[in-house]
């Protein structure tokens, strides 16, 4: 540990110190051995689903992965077979950072358990690309962007859309004007998850070989083990907020990038219609926001503006007049987002090079906590069913302890959030 640290401290001074792009000499402490170890970042992933072996897969140099670990040694298993790489396994990913020389982490968890390992990915010096959503709940957003600025981390959330170039065209020309004011947003009524157990309780099932149950559920109640909770979680309240905050994670964040809110929030959010789990929701400058559309733009709104009509999408759009925008991104800008999978390699190479120059990337941690914050939001108005007044300046409601009793979860004994 003592190796790894010297060479994070060299690389942080250097990095402030230098203008252009850092070079590790091989020579560096904890490099020995290494092959051109100047010219890579050593990268290990903390969960192994679906999502992050297609991340894996998209890792493209200077960033090597050298390690991987997950609480169910079967997933590792599986991963490895999927990418055609054997790598060091870890069913305790703090004992990845501990032992292994890296220098970056992706973090591709349940939602629930995302923000601990990302918290400990900074206390230990690594830079973090965190997949969407990054939080279950608000306040644990605000210990995460502490963490990674309190150490200086290069941190990357991933709402890919944020990198993607037609989108930041589309997003650009709302924000300055090229739809005219506008007057209305429409977006999906994303779902959300439901309360376990739900209509009958869910049987207990014995714990697969390899699976440190424990060690899944994590800050959330120990429940009795059921493959539905472990490989269906994203319906249950418990480690999720269901589609609101599944790709309303993307929808969320194209809204507020292109109303130029990417670090504030709403002011208030209301029921549209009683029971329907649609809400409504406005900022300090008036601009209003509708979640009510049946069918729709999953990653993106529909915008009217005095101009035009645009509906902006994933690495798509429309408008309303047809042709009303001529000069957007061509064709190849578009193509090298499509294909298997959901694509996010330009979004990684964005992570590297600013683990290189330090810069700020394109979804940085406070973009992505502030996106997802929003989707809470919502999920709250609905459980609670009524208006409330939100100060995102404070982070809380305006004199509603009921609603801010809602910003916080209670935390399992041994997953407590460490203070930073």
């Amino acid at each position: 540990m003592q190796s790894q640290q010297q060479r994070r401290s060299f690389l942080k001074s250097a990095a402030l110190g230098a203008s252009a792009p850092l070079f590790v000499p091989a020579h560096v402490p904890g490099r020995e051995g290494s092959t051109a170890a100047g010219d890579e970042i050593r990268v290990g992933v903390v969960g192994t689903g679906g999502r992050a072996r297609q991340l894996m897969s998209q890792l493209r140099a200077p960033g090597r992965l050298v390690a991987i670990a997950d609480c169910y040694q079967k997933r590792m298993i599986d991963a490895e077979k999927q990418i055609g790489q054997e790598l060091p396994k870890y069913q305790n990913y703090e004992r990845m950072f501990e032992r292994e020389q890296l220098d970056a982490v992706i973090i591709a968890t349940t939602d629930h358990g995302r923000s601990l390992p990302c918290i400990r990915a900074c206390q230990a010096g690594l830079d973090v690309y965190a997949e969407k959503p990054l939080t279950a709940y608000i306040q644990e957003g605000r210990q995460v962007v502490k963490a990674a600025r309190k150490y200086n981390r290069i941190f990357q959330v991933g709402t890919q859309q944020r990198t993607m170039e037609l989108n930041r065209f589309c997003c650009d020309l709302v924000r300055n004007g090229g739809l005219g004011e506008i007057k209305l947003v429409q977006a999906l009524n994303y779902g959300s998850s439901k309360r376990y157990p739900g209509d009958s309780k869910l049987e207990q099932q014995p714990i697969p070989p390899g699976d440190d149950w424990d060690m899944w559920c994590g800050p959330t109640e120990m429940r009795p083990f059921n493959r539905k909770l472990q490989f269906g979680w994203m319906q249950w309240w418990a480690y999720s907020g269901g589609a609101m905050t599944n790709w309303g994670a993307h929808g969320v964040d194209q809204i507020q990038s292109a109303l130029g809110m990417s670090h504030t929030g709403p002011r208030e959010l209301w029921p549209i219609e009683p029971g329907s789990g649609k809400v409504a929701m406005k900022y300090a400058n008036g601009l209003m926001v509708r979640f009510e559309l049946e069918k729709g733009p999953n990653g993106g709104a529909i915008f009217t503006g005095s101009k035009a009509k645009m509906e902006i999408n994933r690495n798509r759009f429309a408008t309303n007049p047809e042709g009303f925008v001529l000069d957007a991104p061509s064709g190849e800008q578009q193509a090298k987002w499509e294909g298997p999978g959901w694509t996010a390699g330009p979004h990684l190479d964005n992570w590297l090079d600013c683990i290189r120059s330090r810069k700020e990337p394109n979804a940085d941690v406070e973009v992505g906590h502030r996106s997802i914050s929003v989707c809470h939001l919502v999920n709250i108005t609905r459980e609670l069913n009524r208006r409330l007044v939100w100060n995102p300046e404070t982070e809380q409601f305006e004199g509603d302890e009921e609603a801010n009793a809602k910003l916080i979860r209670p935390r399992r004994k041994g997953y407590e959030l460490p203070d930073v």
